[in-house]
């Protein structure tokens, strides 16, 4: 489990290849006034694939992100599946205390979904606690290698996450998520609770609706007591998710092979696939074209392909069928922050827990908080770790502070 220091260094031939087929796409045509009923505008995508095969530098972005962000690889055992090489980002606060941190992402998302976050993290002051954070690529995403057999699940993301913190040296450490890096947190708070993780928080809180067998109280609550307005507009903007937007999670948890075909081969059709979710996921943030060509970038030119992130939908769907009807409950302390944009949307008395100590709620902000929020999601995990807050001490020896 030797730690190599990683740089990437996208050959020149891959990026030629990649406007070579940009070259060769074929645009559909559009139905007058379609506005975004019915996808990506065509204008749109013309636009971004212009860029990307004109205008837009890879390698200096490339840079950037080499210069920002401590990379490194290791390889990591995981029962059952061999030996992957996962790549990470490993940046250690100044404060010799700072509170270790795995963050953990989910998909579409990437390594580069903590770039802002990173220096507010790790960042020393009398006033909050500081932080060394690793943010790790998910097997099969960015520059990590992919499993090669079925039946990778929650299960193995976080064997995976638990032994790169332990193989750095945090026996004892916090996690944070969103998307499948909610689910993976929460795994890891399952099964490496009270020893090794000892406190988890997440962007993206889940819990299953009323329910006559499995929730009964809670379905008598629904029936009975009315909800604010706020939680109104949750459970509408969460209706708006399940008929509106969920078509891709049902093929990329039934047919995934199928799909991955197009978006491995096309980078049109890879760029769309992805724009769509950043446009619609988020609250009205101000996307600008070579941010987005970075974020596609960085799946058109992973390690193991695009077709291998949409496993894990596969994989879990799988392992999962009631993951959506029946609670999976932690034990560790917990953490919540809202965002109204965010895909699903529950009311407060849906997420009660025993070991939900923490609870923020913010104006803006959807499913990219760590994106598209990082200040507010910083704040927050700065009140729930430091002094006065719930978790304050939680790992020992390391309060985050001087």
């Amino acid at each position: 489990m030797a730690e190599q220091p990683f740089k990437i260094a996208v050959p020149d031939a891959s990026i030629e290849l990649l406007k070579k087929k940009l070259d060769l796409t074929v645009f559909p045509d559009e139905l007058e006034d379609a506005g975004r009923d019915y996808g990506v505008p065509l204008a749109d995508l013309r636009r971004l694939v212009a860029r990307w095969q004109h205008g837009y530098d890879w390698k200096k972005h490339e840079a950037q992100l080499n210069d920002e962000l401590p990379q490194f690889t290791r390889d990591i055992e995981v029962e059952g599946f061999g030996t992957l090489s996962v790549h990470y980002v490993h940046k250690k606060s100044d404060v010799v205390d700072a509170i270790p941190l795995l963050f953990v992402h989910g998909w579409p998302g990437s390594f580069y979904e903590a770039r802002k976050i990173l220096p507010r993290l790790v960042e020393a002051s009398p006033e909050h606690p500081s932080f060394h954070v690793v943010a790790f690529s998910l097997p099969g995403y960015g520059f990590s290698e992919a499993p090669k057999k079925p039946g990778f699940e929650l299960t193995q993301f976080a064997e995976v996450g638990n032994k790169l913190m332990l193989a750095l040296g945090y026996n004892e450490y916090v996690t944070q998520g969103g998307d499948w890096g909610g689910l993976i947190t929460r795994k890891i708070a399952q099964l490496y609770g009270k020893k090794h993780s000892k406190a988890w928080h997440t962007n993206f809180p889940m819990a299953p609706p009323p329910h006559p067998i499995h929730r009964p109280l809670l379905l008598l609550s629904h029936l009975l007591f009315s909800y604010a307005p706020a939680e109104q507009e949750g459970l509408k903007r969460t209706m708006w998710y399940r008929d509106h937007e969920i078509g891709y999670f049902m093929e990329q948890a039934t047919q995934p092979q199928t799909l991955g075909y197009g978006l491995t081969d096309s980078p049109a059709g890879l760029l769309a696939w992805i724009y769509e979710k950043l446009v619609s996921w988020t609250d009205s943030y101000p996307w600008e074209d070579d941010e987005v060509l970075t974020w596609v970038s960085i799946y058109w030119f992973s390690r193991a392909g695009p077709a291998a992130s949409l496993r894990i939908y596969y994989e879990v769907n799988k392992a999962y069928p009631t993951l959506s009807t029946k609670a999976e409950l932690t034990e560790i302390p917990m953490g919540h922050s809202y965002f109204p944009k965010e895909l699903i949307v529950l009311p407060r008395r849906w997420l009660k827990a025993s070991n939900l100590v923490f609870e923020s709620s913010h104006e803006t902000g959807g499913h990219f908080a760590a994106h598209e929020k990082p200040q507010e999601l910083v704040d927050d995990l700065r009140k729930m770790f430091g002094k006065g807050g719930p978790t304050f001490g939680v790992v020992s020896g390391k309060t985050g502070y001087a």
